[in-house]
C-alpha cells in the first residue's frame, strides 16, 4: 500500500485534482450521479478556512463558495465536494468564465455553478466541467418573476420550470440548484430530470439539500422562511461585541486612576543597580 494511501482517511476516494494533484474527496461527480433517487447529501455554503473547516467536522458532504475564496475553503475542508460560484458581473465574456472556472478548478473546486444562458453552460460543458445550474427564483433575476418569492406555484410555471431543467441537461450540466420552487413540483421536477438536484428552500424531495451557512448557525437576526437555525451566532457576537466594549472602558478606567499597571504586571530592578544607573548618567 502506497504512503498516500495509509493516509488516506476510511472512506474518502483518491482522485487527481484539476490541478493534477494526487487528492482525496467525500464524493466525485460520479457518486452523486450514481445516488440520484437513493440517498439525500447536505450541502451549506462556507467562504472562510474557518467554515470550511467546520462543515468537514460536522460532517456535511458539500460545499459551495465564491470562486475568489476556493484557496481559503481548500485550506479549511481537503475532503468535502466543492462548488465554486463563478462571478456574475466580474466576468462577463465567455473566455473570462472559461478563465475563472479553469481557475477555480486548479485550485481546488470540484465543480462550477453559474447563473447565466445555456450557451455559457454548454461552453463550459464542453470542456468537461462539472456545470451546476441555477433555476427557480434566482435573487438577481426576481424582476422576471415580479420579485422575491416561490415560483412553481401555477401550472404554466411549473411547465417552464420543467423545460429549464431539461434544457440545462441537454447543455451538459450534470446538477441543478433549484431555489425557492413550490415542494411538490420540486418533487416532480426531481424524478423526471436526469440532473443531480440540489434544493435550496424548495422541499426535501431532492438529492442535496442545501442551507446557507449563516442561516443555520443563526448569524443573522432574521432568516428566510425556508431556513431552520440550529446555531445562536448573532447572540454570541452581540456579546463579544459588548464584552470587548466592557474590558476596553475598564482598561481605560484604570489607566487614568492608576491602577495599571500595578506592581504584578512590571518587572522590578534592585535598588543597588538602579542606583548605581543614577550616578552614571546624573553624576553628583
Amino acid at each position: 500500500m502506497s504512503e498516500e494511501a495509509r493516509q488516506r482517511p476510511p472512506g474518502l476516494k483518491r482522485i487527481f485534482d484539476w490541478g493534477a494533484r494526487p487528492a482525496s474527496r467525500k464524493l466525485t461527480v460520479a457518486d452523486l450521479k450514481a445516488a440520484r433517487g437513493r440517498r439525500r447529501y447536505v450541502q451549506v455554503t462556507a467562504n472562510t478556512a474557518e467554515e470550511a473547516a467546520a462543515a468537514e467536522a460536522a460532517g456535511c458532504d458539500m460545499l459551495i463558495c465564491r470562486s475568489r475564496n476556493i484557496e481559503a475553503i481548500r485550506q479549511g475542508s481537503p475532503h468535502l465536494f466543492v462548488t465554486a460560484a463563478l462571478g456574475f458581473a466580474e466576468r462577463i465574456t465567455g473566455e473570462e468564465l472559461l478563465r475563472e472556472a479553469f481557475f477555480a478548478l486548479t485550485h481546488g473546486a470540484d465543480a462550477v455553478l453559474i447563473g447565466r444562458g445555456m450557451g455559457v453552460v454548454g461552453m463550459l460543458a464542453a470542456e468537461d466541467i462539472p456545470v451546476v445550474g441555477h433555476v427557480g427564483m434566482v435573487p438577481r433575476k426576481s424582476t422576471w418573476v415580479g420579485g422575491v418569492r416561490a415560483v412553481g406555484k401555477t401550472a404554466a410555471e411549473a411547465l417552464d420550470l420543467h423545460h429549464r431543467f431539461r434544457r440545462l441537461e441537454e447543455a451538459g450540466a450534470f446538477a441543478v440548484e433549484a431555489e425557492l420552487i413550490a415542494a411538490p413540483v420540486m418533487a416532480e421536477l426531481t424524478a423526471r430530470s436526469g440532473l443531480v438536484t440540489i434544493s435550496l428552500g424548495s422541499g426535501g424531495q431532492a438529492d442535496v439539500i442545501f442551507q446557507f451557512m449563516s442561516d443555520v448557525c443563526g448569524e443573522e437576526e432574521r432568516s428566510p422562511r425556508h431556513a431552520r437555525t440550529y446555531g445562536r451566532l448573532a447572540e454570541l457576537h452581540r456579546q463579544i461585541r459588548e464584552e470587548r466594549v466592557r474590558a476596553l472602558t475598564a482598561f481605560r478606567q484604570d489607566v487614568e486612576s492608576g491602577a495599571y499597571p500595578g506592581p504584578g504586571e512590571t518587572v522590578d530592578a534592585p535598588a543597588g543597580e538602579v542606583d548605581a544607573f543614577r550616578d552614571r548618567i546624573d553624576p553628583s
